[in-house]
């Protein structure tokens, strides 16, 4: 390990890439201290306090907190997240979008040009809601004013700073997907995340120190994170390998193909979108029912959806099967697979080419898909199980909103937070895994490069 840092360092291309990562993120973070123009913080921060499984809990979680705080970041990459969603959905039903898919680089960037149009206008929509909902709830925090001073020009003023704000991280992301490491976007979300580890660990460590914890609930807890931790990087890692042949054919004086190599199904394809799905589907209750009285029937179903209730469990372990399949569909076809096979000489050993090849990757595809999707579900449900085998009860936290994605629990009679399970875990570990990834590829190729420079000055002397 230890080496292989030393090795990043030492190679000044991929260093000034880590370097260059490193400090648009560091740019990201000090966005989080800016709050927009109008708005009062300490009201806000009441407000947060009584904020829970909610959208907004979804929407804090990929702002990095900063929804809470209503920084100029308050959006986050959200808008672009939702904008390239939807156009990877326009892609299966409109003809015009599925060609540009197909067209290599000039059709990518086609459709990256979309996704940044789709971005801005969803950032301008939800910047004029959310500057209407501050404006609206006075009266919920003890009747502290949200806004210093209500009206068109706090709406303009709040559309103009959160939609520059989205633009501004929209580009960060790209500039580090380009000249740094990793995907730019992930890691932005990623940062957001981890944020809020450290503090944490102290307070865990303080708590104990005190005699506030026990030191064989600490133990069990680590223990099972790192078997938790261990399980979805064997799972993110899962694929099933399906060999493919190629024949051999003559064009001009050389022959081609003889070779075999395999297509990797992941187990997880779809990645943390199924659960994405299933929690903004849930929330959209408690979200809605915060606009209507008490003891409606609105208000009763969302009860019924609560966070933790057995109904929520039961709809969130089913629609994150069924959005698993769902976007595994829309990302992957095995029709387009088995004729760019057909159309280069390849096919599965036993398999006709054609139909019979896309029906065999299909059968293949449905059965590790099913295994992928009962694992979200599983990772997904871990808070609930922590709050029952442990007996901690979730609180809010000044100035960051309550939701099932970021589980923040706290032991009963203590006052130690715990950030673990749930999509956060599986964001941590993917963007980890993916960053490590591409880093040792980088080393790889140039040492790579390095081995074939000596050879070559071998041979010269030679």
């Amino acid at each position: 390990m230890l080496e292989s840092l030393r090795n990043i360092f030492a190679v000044s291309e991929l260093r000034n890439r880590v370097l260059f990562t490193l400090g648009l993120l560091a740019v990201y973070r000090i966005g989080n201290h800016i709050p927009t123009p109008g708005v009062n913080t300490a009201a806000l921060a009441m407000l947060a306090e009584q904020a829970q499984n909610t959208m907004f809990g979804l929407y804090d979680l990929f702002s990095g907190q900063n929804l809470s705080k209503m920084t100029i970041f308050a959006l986050g990459i959200m808008p672009y997240i939702s904008a390239s969603i939807i156009l990877q959905l326009l892609t299966v039903v409109w003809p015009y979008l599925e060609k540009l898919s197909k067209e290599g680089e000039l059709g990518r960037r086609k459709i990256t040009q979309y996704t940044r149009y789709g971005t801005i206008f969803l950032a301008v929509v939800q910047a004029m809601a959310i500057s209407l909902f501050l404006e609206r709830q006075t009266n919920i925090v003890g009747g502290l004013p949200l806004v210093y001073f209500p009206g068109w020009g706090f709406r303009l003023m709040t559309v103009l700073t959160l939609t520059t704000g989205t633009a501004f991280i929209m580009w960060l992301g790209e500039q580090i997907t380009e000249r740094g490491i990793g995907n730019g976007m992930s890691l932005i979300i990623f940062a957001g995340i981890v944020v809020g580890l450290p503090r944490a660990v102290v307070t865990t460590i303080d708590q104990l120190r005190t005699g506030q914890m026990g030191l064989i609930r600490l133990i069990l807890l680590l223990v099972m994170m790192v078997v938790v931790v261990g399980a979805i990087i064997f799972m993110e890692r899962g694929q099933r390998r399906v060999t493919v042949q190629y024949a051999k054919r003559l064009v001009g004086r050389r022959m081609y193909g003889g070779s075999s190599t395999h297509i990797p199904l992941k187990v997880n394809t779809g990645g943390v979108i199924p659960v994405i799905f299933a929690s903004s589907l849930l929330a959209l209750p408690a979200t809605v029912a915060g606009m209507f009285p008490a003891g409606t029937w609105i208000r009763g179903l969302a009860d019924q959806l609560a966070w933790g209730m057995p109904l929520y469990n039961l709809l969130y372990m089913v629609g994150i099967i069924f959005f698993t399949y769902f976007y595994t569909a829309i990302i992957f076809n095995p029709d387009d697979v088995a004729e760019n096979m057909r159309k280069y000489g390849g096919f599965i050993p036993g398999i006709r080419p054609g139909k019979r090849t896309a029906e065999y990757i299909d059968s293949i595809l449905a059965r590790i898909t099913l295994v992928g999707a009962l694992y979200l579900a599983v990772v997904a449900i871990l808070p609930e199980f922590l709050i029952t085998g442990f007996k901690v009860a979730p609180i809010p936290v000044v100035g960051e909103w309550l939701d099932s994605l970021l589980p923040q629990f706290i032991t009963q009679g203590m006052n130690v937070t715990f950030y673990f399970g749930g999509t956060s875990l599986l964001i941590i570990v993917g963007v980890a895994m993916d960053t490590v990834q591409q880093v040792e590829s980088q080393l790889i190729m140039r040492h790579y490069d390095g081995f074939m420079k000596k050879a070559r000055i071998r041979g010269r002397r030679g």
